[in-house]
């Protein structure tokens, strides 16, 4: 018995693979927070600060301009002038978030697009037959690795934990939504409460971290005090900073 084929639109079988794949990635992207609508020389020399003591933490990362602290920031000329100096800085700025209906109207025109933050479990879910059904939360998914993360590797979480037992070595990634546990010396960079969980934290036996971040706030190791490297500590928000605390 002959078995059937689908065929495609032409009526004639259709046996070619797909010419591409759609694929889910996990994006570490770095804030830009405006906390004031004067956008003059100041504020580029504060950026520029910046950048000379911390130009790791940007060299290729995509960049989100925050518009939580100033709504009324919609003038179109300004926000093209905000993202040409972002360019001419090497910024890969390509969205926005927080923003306002006007404010998204013009950073559209520039090509940016609305990013939505902290969504990392979805009030939805799908059904069978593709029929959308309200859910109960997707149960937290803890992550436990039991061998050392390697230079260049990013190892996500992405809704619970991350336990790594072992250690981290420079160059290595390690990102959850929830906190993260390292056994062993942590180096590399270190993302906790990445969808804006602000209660998490990082735990680790030794440090010696390039960039510890929670709920996007960070420090780069050199704002980390000389006293609280090769030590065992916790890392945690308090009065919207990131405070490190040795564990005894």
């Amino acid at each position: 018995m002959q078995k059937d084929i689908p065929a495609g639109r032409s009526g004639h079988a259709s046996l070619a693979p797909q010419p591409f794949q759609l694929r889910g990635r996990f994006l570490t992207a770095v804030a830009l927070r405006l906390e004031s609508d004067h956008l003059d020389k100041g504020f580029y020399d504060s950026l520029d600060t910046q950048l000379r003591r911390a130009p790791q933490l940007l060299l290729d990362a995509p960049l989100i301009l925050d518009f939580g602290q100033v709504p009324g920031l919609a003038d179109p000329e300004a926000l093209r002038e905000l993202v040409n100096h972002l360019k001419a800085r090497n910024l890969h700025v390509f969205g926005v978030q927080n923003a306002t209906a006007a404010t998204r109207e013009a950073t559209a025109r520039l090509g940016l697009i609305p990013v939505q933050i902290g969504r990392d479990i979805p009030a939805e879910q799908v059904g069978a037959g593709g029929r959308r059904r309200a859910g109960k939360p997707l149960a937290p998914a803890n992550l436990l690795v039991t061998e050392p993360v390697r230079s260049g590797r990013v190892v996500v979480a992405d809704r619970g934990d991350l336990v790594v037992v072992g250690s981290v070595s420079s160059g290595a990634e390690l990102i959850a939504a929830g906190n993260i546990h390292v056994y062993g010396t942590l180096r590399g960079r270190a993302f906790a409460g990445a969808h804006g969980d602000e209660t998490a934290r990082i735990f680790c036996q030794r440090q010696e971290a390039e960039l510890l971040a929670i709920a996007g706030i960070y420090r780069i190791s050199d704002s980390i005090d000389d006293t609280l490297r090769h030590q065992s500590l916790q890392v945690f928000l308090k009065d919207d900073g990131l405070h490190l605390e040795a564990l005894a």
